[in-house]
This record gives C-alpha cells, sequence and structure tokens, in this order.
C-alpha cells in the first residue's frame, strides 16, 4: 500500500494506492488516519454525516468524503 497527504487550502487529501484500488479520502486534520493506514491499525474508515461535525472536537480528524476506483492492471483507469 502506498498513501500520500496532500493540502487543499483547508481541505485535505489522503491517497491510499492499493493493488486494485485506489481510495481517495478529503477532509481535514487527515494525517491520523494516514498514519494509522500505513501502520494497520485502522479496521474502519467512514465519513462523518454533515450534521454530526460539530460535534468532532478541534483537531480532530473529519473524513467529509471517500472515493473509491477500480485501477487497471496497467496501473491506470
Amino acid at each position: 500500500m502506498f498513501a500520500e497527504l496532500t493540502a487543499d487550502g483547508d481541505d485535505q487529501h489522503v491517497k491510499l494506492v492499493f493493488a486494485a484500488h485506489e481510495v481517495l479520502i478529503r477532509g481535514h486534520h487527515l494525517r491520523r488516519i494516514e498514519t494509522g493506514m500505513q501502520r494497520m491499525e485502522l479496521s474502519l474508515v467512514t465519513a462523518l454525516p454533515g450534521n454530526q461535525r460539530n460535534f468532532v472536537p478541534d483537531g480532530q480528524p473529519v473524513v467529509q468524503e471517500i472515493t473509491v476506483r477500480e485501477v487497471g492492471r496497467d496501473g491506470g483507469n
């Protein structure tokens, strides 16, 4: 698995690349999620509904969107 964290203003993006799929995660404070995935310490990652985001303490990860794409055998789509 390969993981990459990038920032675009307030939004952060984590890209996870597996043998057959690519997972794109968009949210805030995602460094802990990236690290947890690399260490294989997470069993579940899910997007938090918008009406519940105000309950998350400042500085804690918030996943807004998860997109999964199948990667072709040649490494492309």
